[in-house]
């Protein structure tokens, strides 16, 4: 009887040890598992993580026609540093132009709940003329972007900022900012305002934006609101008041810009996107904070020297300076078809697309020294692309017609590249 007690406690302990053993083994492959989740999960979002501050790769390697290669390096402290205080930054060099440029920031969020942060910035960069960013927009990383490569039209700013960010609704984000910028385009350029010749000016600038979202899900705790489904269609509403004579401003304009994006899903690849975008400058604007239309073609003589990598939601086959606009709209549709499975590792995807543009000037005249067309007539343009056929590498296609066809057949016509990687 002893012996069989002796050998059940043997058999009991035997287990017990070998269960913590077990459970301790499996209680450590969820930790890797969910730190590799975590790790990959910063590294879509185009951060690479450490204990304290997280490196951003956007600024590790770029091109474009003005710098050149430009590469340096930036990023931001995280959760592990502090969820109440934040500090980012950046420098980076360009080769072509051999100029140093740099941004610094901090943020302090003062309501949890809504979480609600006050930003402030110093920016010393360049931008692209005729581009518009949403205060609202999330961060979006992309391994190289493809419009970067074929921009030659910048404009040099320091850009003082201040904002606030503030989750109005579950569904409703916000943000509001005043900046104060001195601006110099890169390019030989006059703007006439009120019979003054202007060729570095300031900008005093006021902006609210909105982002809705009426259709996601979100799941809210005492800390923050997190979107757990995305539902369509989404919203953006974002106005923009540059006010003179303020901190020396030279311009009093007003722009309104507005995108909404909405899918029709038959399943997860299998949908089709519809997008539409539109603005409207009013006042005396000069060129840099006109709209450009998106375009992505360089003017080459033939279709293969302007072979290069294909937008996500640019004009192909509209080339870089074209067309300028104090209002336009473009619709924008996609149809993603079902991935054709060949093998496990090959899955190309077809995708149909249309783009339509339209959009106008007022007095073109103001602007001197540049040469640029109206978008009045309306600008279409229709192709296809085939995607992920080699390393996330694909094809596109796309060919414009319509009013602006042009009188030689190729140049109406964009072969290029597709890139598509997710991690």
């Amino acid at each position: 009887m002893l012996k069989q007690c002796a050998l059940l406690i043997y058999i009991l302990c035997f287990n017990v040890c070998y269960a913590q053993s077990s459970l301790k083994n499996t209680i450590e492959v969820a930790k890797d598992s969910v730190k590799k989740k975590a790790f990959v999960k910063h590294l879509g979002n185009g951060y690479l993580p450490t204990k304290y501050f997280n490196f951003d790769l956007r600024y590790l390697i770029k091109f474009n026609q003005y710098e050149g290669i430009r590469t340096g390096i930036g990023g931001t402290t995280n959760d592990t540093f502090s969820k109440k205080f934040r500090i980012n930054g950046y420098s980076v060099y360009g080769f072509k132009d051999d100029r140093f440029k740099f941004g610094v920031g901090a943020g302090f969020k003062i309501a949890k709940k809504t979480n609600t942060w006050l930003n402030f910035s110093y920016t010393d960069d360049l931008q692209e003329t005729g581009s518009t960013k949403f205060l609202t927009d999330g961060r979006f990383f992309q391994f190289f972007e493809p419009r970067l490569l074929n921009i030659d039209l910048f404009h040099k700013h320091i850009t003082k900022a201040f904002s606030i960010e503030h989750q109005l609704l579950n569904s409703v984000s916000t943000k509001t900012e005043f900046s104060i910028s001195r601006i110099h385009p890169t390019y030989n350029y006059v703007f006439n305002s009120d019979n003054v010749s202007l060729s570095k000016f300031h900008v005093s600038m006021a902006k609210i934006a909105f982002h809705w979202s009426p259709f996601s899900e979100f799941t809210s705790s005492e800390n923050e609101t997190k979107e757990t489904k995305s539902g369509f269609p989404k919203f953006t509403l974002q106005y923009s008041k540059s006010i003179k004579n303020v901190f020396k401003s030279n311009f009093n304009f007003s722009k309104i810009d507005f995108r909404t994006v909405h899918k029709f899903i038959v399943e997860k690849d299998n949908y089709t996107e519809i997008t539409l975008v539109s603005g409207i400058a009013n006042g005396d604007t000069p060129l840099t904070h006109m709209y450009h239309a998106y375009p992505n073609n360089i003017t080459k003589e033939t279709v293969m020297q302007r072979f290069s990598v294909a937008g996500l939601n640019s004009f192909e086959t509209m080339y870089f300076n074209e067309f300028f606009s104090d209002k336009f709209t473009t619709i924008q549709l996609k149809r993603f078809f079902k991935p054709f499975h060949v093998s496990k590792r090959f899955k190309p995807q077809l995708v149909l697309i249309s783009r339509y543009a339209i959009g106008d000037m007022k007095q073109p005249e103001k602007h001197e020294n540049i040469t640029f067309k109206s978008l009045k007539k309306g600008y279409t343009e229709s192709g296809f692309e085939i995607n992920k056929l080699f390393f996330g590498f694909g094809l596109s296609f796309t060919y414009r017609y319509g009013a602006y066809y042009l009188p030689e057949f190729t140049d109406n016509i964009a072969l290029k590249f597709t890139f598509n990687v997710t991690l």
